[in-house]
C-alpha cells in the first residue's frame, strides 16, 4: 500500500509531517500489514470497546492533545531527581538513627588518676630485709603472722606494750623504725630474736631507707604510728595508717 515514503514523507496537501499528531508511546510499535483484512479481529474488539466507553469528556480531549502529553512528560521527568534526593536523605537519616541506638560492645570502665588521687595500697608485706638490733640483716616476712608497727616519730611505747598484751603466742610484733633507738621502752628481748617468758615473738627492726613505709604508700611520720596486719601468706589484712591504740585493731587479731 502507498504510504508516507511516496511523496517524501509530506502529506498530499503540501503540510508538513509536523502538524500530524503524535501516537501515544503507549501503544507501543504500530505494524500495518499489506492485507488490511488481517486486522479484522482488531476493529472489531476496537469497536467494541468503544460501544462500551462513552463519549471522551473534554479534559480527556484536552490530555491527549500533543503539547499536553509532552508538558506530562517533562513534568514527570522534572519531578523524578528531587523525589530521588528526598528519598536518599530519608533513607541516610534513619540508617544513621539506627546505628546511634544499636548498643554496641561494653567497654572496659577506665580509671583516671590524678597528683591529688589516693594511691592503691599494698595487698601483701613485701619480701624485704631490715636490721636488726645486732646489725644483721632480718627478713621482713620471717615470723609470720605478725602486728608490724612503724613508729618512726611517736612515743608509741606504750602501744607496743599494749599489742604484746593483745596478742597471742602464733603473732609477732614487729617494731620498725629509722633510728636504731626506737622501741626500746618496749617489752622487747635485748636481741630482738629471741621470745618473751610468755612465749611471744617480739622483734625491732631498723630501716633506715624508709623502704617498708614507701612500698605501703605512707605519709611522713607523724606523732602516731601505722599499724599493719599480716596473716600467715604474707597477706596484709588490715592497714592503719594512723593509729595510737591498741583498740584500733584489736577487733582485727582474730583475723591473723
Amino acid at each position: 500500500m502507498a504510504g508516507a515514503s511516496d511523496n517524501g514523507g509530506w502529506s498530499s496537501d503540501g503540510g508538513s509531517p509536523d502538524d500530524l499528531p503524535e501516537l501515544p508511546e503507549e501503544w507501543g510499535v504500530i505494524v500495518i500489514p499489506d492485507d488490511l483484512s488481517e486486522l479484522s479481529d482488531e476493529v472489531e474488539a476496537v469497536r467494541a470497546e468503544l460501544r462500551l466507553a462513552g463519549p471522551p469528556t473534554r479534559w480527556q480531549r484536552f490530555a491527549r492533545r500533543p503539547g499536553v502529553r509532552r508538558l506530562r512528560r517533562l513534568a514527570s521527568t522534572t519531578l523524578r531527581a528531587p523525589v530521588l534526593i528526598i528519598s536518599l536523605a530519608v533513607l541516610v537519616t534513619v540508617a544513621s538513627l539506627f546505628a546511634s541506638a544499636w548498643p554496641g560492645p561494653p567497654r572496659q570502665p577506665t580509671t583516671q588518676r590524678t597528683a591529688t588521687s589516693t594511691p592503691e595500697r599494698a595487698t601483701s608485706l613485701p619480701a624485704l630485709e631490715l636490721i636488726g638490733p645486732d646489725g644483721g640483716t632480718v627478713p621482713l616476712r620471717g615470723r609470720l603472722p605478725a602486728v608490724i608497727l612503724l613508729v618512726d616519730g611517736c612515743p608509741c611505747a606504750t602501744l607496743i606494750s599494749d599489742t604484746i598484751d593483745a596478742v597471742g603466742p602464733e603473732i609477732a610484733v614487729v617494731a620498725v623504725s629509722a633510728a636504731t633507738a626506737s622501741a626500746s621502752t618496749a617489752k622487747t628481748p635485748p636481741t630482738g630474736a629471741n621470745p618473751p617468758p610468755d612465749g611471744k615473738t617480739v622483734r625491732v627492726l631498723h630501716d633506715p631507707t624508709g623502704s617498708l613505709r614507701t612500698h605501703l604508700h605512707l605519709t611522713a611520720p607523724d606523732t602516731t604510728a601505722a599499724a599493719v596486719l599480716v596473716d600467715r601468706n604474707s597477706r596484709i589484712v588490715r592497714l592503719f595508717p594512723r593509729t595510737a591504740s591498741v583498740e584500733d585493731f584489736r577487733a582485727d587479731l582474730a583475723r591473723l
